[in-house]
Parts: structure tokens; sequence; C-alpha cells
């Protein structure tokens, strides 16, 4: 017996058929569904200090459960002290187990811990897919706000299966994301 996280067990239980009813779907495989989330951080900072970007890895693998990897410059700018391939960012993308896993902890844990939380704006890139902008690392459980050395804000990248910002924002909902201004059925 394998372990499945539990919103992946209401994708199927319950999702599928809510969302295959709300846009007329035939098949199971019309309904959309969420592939990957790509969790980013810009460090621009980090050319002066190396520190930081050790920092920000070892705070993003243990936020995700997944090891972060470094993401690098791809051309000099002098105006910036920059190098081509000179660390600036920290990014994780997870899938499957991991990607339910962590989607559970942020709808459940993570956005009621912001202070004056009042949803999320329900803004879609006009593909499918959702960016969450989060300010502070801290919202998260995992992160033991005494090690901090700077607060980090991230983006959360949602990606979808969904043709229309309609289909992938229904999903959304579905899975419990706090939308701002949601119309009451």
């Amino acid at each position: 017996m394998s372990y499945t996280p539990s919103l992946r067990k209401q994708y199927k239980d319950e999702i599928v058929p809510n969302l295959m009813k709300e846009f007329g779907f035939k098949s199971i495989m019309q309904v959309p569904k969420l592939e990957k989330i790509v969790i980013n951080q810009g460090l621009g900072a980090a050319t002066a200090d190396k520190k930081m970007i050790e920092n920000a890895i070892k705070e993003l693998t243990t936020i995700t459960g997944q090891k972060a990897v470094a993401t690098l410059s791809k051309k000099d700018i002098s105006n910036f002290k920059l190098r081509k391939k000179m660390p600036i960012g920290v990014r994780v993308t997870l899938r499957r187990e991991n990607m339910y896993e962590f989607l559970e902890r942020l709808i459940r844990v993570a956005l009621p811990r912001i202070r004056d939380f009042k949803g999320i704006n329900s803004k879609l890139d006009g593909r499918g897919n959702y960016t969450l902008g989060i300010e502070e690392q801290i919202i998260f459980p995992e992160i033991n706000i005494d090690n901090v050395s700077k607060i980090l804000g991230m983006n959360i990248t949602f990606v979808t299966s969904g043709k229309t910002d309609e289909e992938a924002y229904a999903l959304l909902k579905e899975f419990g994301l706090p939308f701002k201004n949601v119309k009451k059925n």
C-alpha cells in the first residue's frame, strides 16, 4: 500500500467529477490537472554576499522537501556588478506527491499565517497558469525565525493543463486556494 496525499485523492474523487459537470467535459482526460509547482526566489543582492545563496537553498529545500538549485545569470551586466554564470537565485520544481504535499501545506498552514490576509489575487496568465507572490518566507512553519538572516520573498507558479484561465481558475479554486472576492454559489 503506497501513500497518496489527501489532495491527490480529493482531486480524483471530488474535483474531477465537479469540473466535468461544470465544463461539460466528455472524458476524464479533458479535465485540467496540476502539472507542476515551481518555486522561485530571485536574489539580486547575492552578487555581493555568497552565503545568501547557500542559506536560500537550505531554506527552500526545508520548505519544499526537495533539493533546491541555484539559478545562474545568463550574461554580464556591469551596472549590477554581475558576471555571466554567477548564482542570482534559487528555484525548485515540484511534481507528483511532493507537489500535492506542498500545496496542502501552503493552503492549510502557510497562507493563513499571513498578517491581514484577505485572499490572493485571481489574475492568471492567459495560458492557464497562476503565479502567487509571497513576501516573506517565514510564513512556512518549517522555517525557524531565529535562524533567518534576511527576509526573502518568492514566486510560486502553479502550472496546469487547463486550456483557458477559467478552467485553471476553477481547478485551483476546487483545490482550496483562497482567492479574493470569489462569488459564492
